[in-house]
């Protein structure tokens, strides 16, 4: 199972970090994301780190304002959300796959949590 928390409204520029908590003794054998969805929009990557090794990748529209990390005694993985801009607004789900590997596609994750809403406004 997995939870995310931490979504909330904010004004353009502000930073918001959401967690995700998940449930279970294999965490730190996969790896993990975070993607989004906006009203009539497919589901985008945004970021995914490393089961172990804490590499990770990000989409460009994320790249530099966005940072993934996770802490496998804890059962937990983030993303720090800076600079936001109003085209962020959407629900933010984390996810993982039984794989150590990160992916970019939706549907190589096997897990994923309810979501959580971030509202940015101009």
């Amino acid at each position: 199972q997995l939870v995310e928390s931490g979504g909330g409204n904010v004004q353009a520029g502000e930073s918001l970090r959401l967690s995700c908590a998940a449930s279970g003794r294999t965490f730190a054998r996969y790896a993990a994301g975070w993607f989004r969805q906006a009203p009539g929009q497919e589901r985008e990557f945004l970021a995914a780190i490393h089961a172990d090794n804490g590499s990770a990748d990000y989409a460009d529209s994320v790249k530099g304002r966005f940072t993934i990390s996770r802490d496998n005694a804890k059962n937990t993985v983030s993303l720090q959300m800076n600079s936001l801009k109003p085209e962020d607004t959407a629900v933010y789900y984390c996810a993982v796959r039984r794989s150590i590997f990160t992916a970019t596609f939706a549907h190589l994750y096997d897990y994923w949590g309810q979501g959580t809403q971030v509202t940015v406004s101009s």
